[in-house]
């Protein structure tokens, strides 16, 4: 009997606004057609999902899962997944795409509560789709930060910010009822896992400690050269090439929002030396660390100003 041929996952690199990182995706160009796509994606930031209209499946982690109009959808990054609309309709959406531990971090930091989002080895499919009748706050709370952030009325983003932890807290509540007891054996194994999210899912918490390829391998228990292999295919880079895009990511926020050395910051993302960090981001963002910076902050500014006037503070 042949073997069932392995989906093709794609990852979907999504950059957030420094100054208010929260992104919004909405519009005519959020219509899903009915044409089911032989590719799962999975994203490098949580995702909502709001359906407007009409219906269609989801397909998480190897589960088809129907939803409709009204039905808000809960992704945590690294979950592969892909979206198709009912015969001949084409549901429209709107996303919100944020990290929890960035945005949330100071609000959870008195709380023992420290797990930003699931345990991929224990989420289940059809526990990420909630409708209106069975949630009615959580989608009062998620069209109500979709329209601050369409509007953009004064205080907008305060408002949005407020709203989206209340929604985040509701939604965690609602997975925390719903999340079963997984042995290790049943976390290793559970159908339709991307097998290196305990890699992305590392690196995303531990990127500023010295990582070897040895190490991320282990924690897929795979081997190296496998691990290499695998990684590729789906990431479309090397892993360490990965690692370090992460540490630039980084870098940029503390570059445009501190005024922290370069060489603190540098040490700060996981670099070993400044000479690697200015060229690794140099390769990466086409300036140099100093070069970059001056120009974030001066948009930093001016968003400022422009805040501060058309609100009437200045």
């Amino acid at each position: 009997m042949p073997r069932k041929k392995q989906p093709i996952i794609e990852y979907r690199h999504y950059s957030l606004p420094i100054h208010f990182p929260i992104l919004l995706l909405s519009g005519e160009r959020w219509k899903i057609s009915d044409i089911k796509s032989e590719h799962l994606h999975f994203h490098n930031h949580l995702e909502i999902g709001i359906c407007h209209t009409d219906s269609g499946m989801m397909e998480i982690k190897g589960e088809s899962v129907p939803f409709k109009a009204g039905d808000v959808t809960f992704i945590p990054r690294y979950l592969p997944h892909t979206t198709y609309s009912s015969p001949n309709e084409a549901s429209l959406w709107s996303y919100l795409f944020f990290s929890p531990e960035d945005l949330f971090q100071q609000s959870f930091k008195s709380s023992a509560y420290s797990n930003f989002e699931p345990n991929l080895r224990t989420i289940k499919g059809l526990n990420c789709i909630l409708n209106r009748e069975e949630h009615p706050k959580i989608y009062t709370l998620a069209t109500s930060v979709v329209e601050e952030l369409k509007q953009k009325n004064p205080l907008y983003q305060e408002s949005a910010y407020g709203l989206l932890l209340s929604l985040y807290i509701e939604l965690l509540r609602t997975h925390s009822r719903h999340e079963p007891l997984a042995d290790q054996e049943t976390q290793h194994n559970l159908k339709g896992d991307l097998v290196i999210s305990p890699v992305l899912e590392y690196i995303t918490k531990n990127y500023m400690s010295p990582i070897t390829i040895d190490f991320l391998a282990d924690l897929c228990h795979l081997s190296t050269t496998h691990f290499r292999r695998k990684f590729h295919d789906i990431m479309g880079t090397a892993p360490l090439d990965f690692l370090n895009s992460t540490r630039i990511e980084e870098a940029c926020k503390q570059l445009k929002s501190t005024d922290a050395s370069i060489l603190s910051i540098s040490e700060q993302v996981g670099f070993q030396s400044i000479s690697s960090f200015n060229r690794c981001f140099s390769r990466l963002m086409g300036k140099s660390p100093k070069e970059w910076r001056k120009g974030a902050q001066s948009e930093v500014q001016s968003a400022k100003a422009s805040i501060l006037e058309f609100t009437g503070w200045v």
